[in-house]
C-alpha cells in the first residue's frame, strides 16, 4: 500500500491519490495544487483548463514570481501559467476523480480536502562547458497527493430561544434603566 503524510478522518467518504517523483518544478507545483485546494473535482478540473489557455492564473503565494493583472482575480498580486504544473496537477486529479468514482462518492460533492507537495530527490545531470570545466544540471522533482472527501449537506442551524435572566440579572436591568 502506498503511504500517505496524513490519513483520512473519515476513510469510508475519502478517495485518495498520489504520485512520487513527478518531473516538475516543485516551487510551480506548490502553488498550482495549493490553488485548487478547497476546490469541488470538476471546478479544479475547468479551472486548471482555463489556466493552460490563460484565461485564468495561479497566484503565487509561497514562492513569489513576476507580476500580472490577471492576478487580481485570485487574490494576490504574482502569479504564472506552470504548464507543466498545470498538466501533472490535472492527471493527478483524473486518477482522483476515477478513485471517487470506484469508491462510489458523488463526484459532484467530492471537495479537495488534502494537498501535499513536497521536494523529491534532485535529478542529476551535467553539461561540459570550455576549458574542461563540467555544470551541474539539477532538476528539482516534486512528490504530490491529494485527499477528495465527499460533503454532506448544511444542517440548517437552529433558533436562539431567548436567555432566561436569574432574578438578580432581572432586578439589575429593572433598577439600572428599566429595560426588560
Amino acid at each position: 500500500m502506498v503511504k500517505y503524510s496524513r490519513q483520512p478522518a473519515e476513510k469510508a467518504k475519502t478517495a485518495m491519490s498520489k504520485v512520487k517523483d513527478q518531473r516538475a518544478h516543485f516551487k510551480n507545483t506548490f502553488n498550482t495544487a495549493n490553488a485548487v485546494r478547497g476546490m469541488r473535482i470538476k471546478r479544479a478540473l475547468a479551472y486548471l483548463e482555463q489556466v493552460l489557455e490563460h484565461k485564468a492564473i495561479i497566484g503565487f503565494t509561497k514562492h513569489l514570481a513576476q507580476r500580472h493583472a490577471q492576478c487580481k482575480q485570485v487574490g494576490t498580486n504574482t502569479g504564472r501559467w506552470p504548464e507543466k504544473s498545470v498538466k501533472a496537477v490535472r492527471l493527478l486529479l483524473n486518477n482522483l476523480k476515477a478513485n471517487c468514482e470506484s469508491k462510489g462518492l458523488d463526484i459532484d460533492k467530492c471537495v479537495i480536502s488534502h494537498v501535499a507537495v513536497q521536494r523529491a530527490q534532485q535529478g542529476r545531470r551535467r553539461t561540459y562547458r570550455a576549458h574542461g570545466r563540467v555544470t551541474p544540471y539539477l532538476s528539482s522533482n516534486c512528490h504530490i497527493e491529494f485527499h477528495a472527501t465527499e460533503k454532506a449537506p448544511q444542517v440548517a442551524k437552529a433558533e436562539k430561544a431567548a436567555p432566561k435572566l436569574t432574578k438578580k440579572l432581572a432586578a439589575r436591568r429593572l433598577a439600572i434603566g428599566g429595560k426588560q
